[in-house]
């Protein structure tokens, strides 16, 4: 009788409510691990993007914007002889609709 207790296999059946307790905690470990990992991953994406796409402007672009904004938005001679003169671009809107309201 002895052999027959000592026959190499279980003899007991598995505990399903462990393997059931067990296999919904790893199954939550890797939906929250995961979850975890998408937010850093966004996180860092953002972040990536503002350093190379979204950061401060380099100094001869802000020089550039700041040239173009003086012609944009001051009063400039251009030619003397002909009286031609730069005006803001709101001041021209403005005088071009005037005078096609008053039918000039």
């Amino acid at each position: 009788m002895s052999e027959h207790n000592n026959a190499g296999y279980e003899k007991r059946d598995v505990d399903i409510k462990m393997l059931t307790i067990v296999g919904l905690l790893t199954v939550l470990f890797i939906v929250v691990s995961l979850i975890v990992l998408n937010e850093y991953f966004l996180i860092e994406k953002e972040r990536v993007v503002y350093e190379e796409v979204l950061k401060p402007q380099s100094v001869s672009l802000q020089e550039l914007h700041a040239r173009e904004d003086s012609v944009l938005r001051g009063y400039h001679l251009i030619d003397t002889t002909k009286g031609i003169y730069s005006i803001p671009l709101d001041s021209a809107i403005e005088l071009y609709l005037k005078e096609n309201l008053s039918g000039k």
